[in-house]
């Protein structure tokens, strides 16, 4: 197998991936930035974490004077799902992705990077997809650098109404769903008053605790409320 060639349709694939979170990323830049931390900073979250939820819920945290452990459950409950996306991707991988390879990939399964290598037709090989994670992280951090740069020369009138592109990003994903779905729109709802409720009312918990708690109740009374059956998750 041609690894170039591989390697650069990983690349091709992965162009509009880098320039949605090049976009994106700028935003988070601003956030870090104005939540005090440095330029350099921000781009090293960028580039180990790689996961827009978590980093801006990270930064939240770290800006709250959060603790550890906060951090510790927010990340996991946050990023879960990416190990879910990893076992699912194991199905289609090519035998030449050995365990080192495994590991090496399993850094940039982001939901973009899913998507695309889940709906490729041919088996995953290591060269594809360290194409798509390259330009795609190099979208992100090289986005998160602008940001910063930008959050800490631009007047504050001007960068802090930039520092919302995250949040839309957000709005972009959620509200699609909950306008087919009754069930996404209750979660959405319910996740949104509960956040309102431990913002202004139960004041004494914690930001980190207060993620952890409104996407679990969510959650919960959503699968509880809105069970889907058996018949439903097969896709009959």
């Amino acid at each position: 197998m041609d690894r170039k060639k591989e390697f650069m349709g990983g690349l091709a694939s992965g162009v509009p991936i880098g320039l949605g979170y090049l976009s994106v990323s700028f935003g988070f830049g601003i956030k870090a930035v104005g939540a005090g931390l440095s330029p350099l900073t921000a781009s090293v979250i960028s580039l180990t974490n790689l996961t827009s939820a978590g980093q801006a819920a990270g930064v939240d945290i770290i800006a709250a004077g959060g603790t550890l452990i906060e951090m510790i459950l927010v990340q996991l409950m946050i990023n879960l799902r990416y190990s879910l996306m990893g076992l699912s991707l194991s199905q289609k991988l090519d035998k030449s992705f050995t365990a080192a390879h495994r590991l090496a990939a399993s850094y940039g399964i982001t939901d973009e990077i899913f998507a695309v290598c889940s709906a490729r037709r041919e088996k995953l090989t290591p060269a594809f997809m360290y194409g798509v994670i390259l330009i795609s992280t190099l979208g992100w951090v090289s986005g998160t650098v602008m940001g910063a740069a930008a959050g800490q020369l631009l007047p504050a009138a001007v960068s802090a109404p930039m520092g919302i592109v995250l949040y839309g990003m957000f709005l972009a994903i959620i509200v699609p769903p909950s306008k087919k779905e009754k069930s996404v729109l209750f979660v959405v709802i319910t996740a949104a008053v509960l956040s309102v409720i431990l913002r202004y009312i139960l004041t004494f918990i914690s930001e980190g605790f207060a993620i952890m708690i409104c996407a679990a109740a969510a959650s919960a009374a959503g699968a509880a409320l809105f069970p889907v059956s058996d018949s439903e998750e097969g896709g009959e």
